[in-house]
């Protein structure tokens, strides 16, 4: 039903395997690549719009509405597991003046904690800076434009056999991974933001998993 009222093309979902395929590509000791990585890692596991991790152009950068290296805390739950949470000082489903949390877990091989840690080794930087930020030829800290990441990932993604990526296929590909999973579907929609059933709509690659939920049920009769 909600789908019917979209204005847009439903955006296609990154999938793990995409993620893998990132993973693999991208010389996570450059700076340039080291952002990206980190971008996608936690626009993928924390649902993320990609423009919550980037910016439209370099001057657009703004320490009032874009993530700043001091807006991540580093933390243990209480089952001693490590946590990150990124303090979006401006989003869209917030209300004005409203920090908004994205909590990132820790993930085998893919692991967005891991992507952050490296991208403070390889981009160091102060407090102020952009959270999602590489150094130029010249060292200075740069934040990540939109356009120019999406542009990288596409390259990689084309290269092996996948079509177009969206800013959105992130967001879109977090949220049907762990919904096909079996997460409860309001965790998922808390975890993401969406403040209506509107993440009803992200349902998708099921196919990766269908066999996990529908397969082989006839042993049990």
């Amino acid at each position: 039903m909600q789908g019917a009222t979209r204005k847009r093309p439903m955006r296609p979902p990154i999938t793990i395997e995409m993620m893998r395929a990132l993973k693999a590509v991208l010389n996570l000791d450059d700076s340039f690549d080291a952002c990206i990585w980190a971008e996608a890692s936690c626009a993928f596991w924390g649902m993320m719009r990609f423009g919550e991790v980037s910016v439209s152009s370099r001057d657009a950068f703004n320490g009032a509405k874009h993530l700043k290296r001091k807006d991540i805390l580093f933390g243990y739950d209480r089952n001693h597991k490590r946590y990150a949470r990124l303090d979006l000082p401006d989003a869209k489903t917030a209300k004005r003046g409203e920090i908004q949390h994205v909590f990132l877990t820790e993930q085998e091989g893919l692991c967005p904690l891991e992507a952050l840690d490296n991208l403070r080794r390889v981009v160091p930087a102060g407090p102020d800076d952009p959270l999602f930020s590489w150094r130029d030829t010249h060292g200075d800290v740069r934040p990540m434009v939109k356009s120019k990441a999406i542009e990288r990932i596409n390259a990689i993604l084309s290269a092996w056999g996948w079509g177009t990526a969206f800013g959105h296929s992130f967001r879109i590909g977090g949220a049907s991974f762990f919904l096909s999973l079996g997460i409860n579907p309001e965790i998922v929609r808390l975890a993401g933001s969406w403040r209506s059933m509107a993440y009803e709509t992200y349902i998708r690659a099921f196919e990766q998993v269908v066999s996990l939920h529908m397969g082989g049920l006839m042993a049990r009769v």
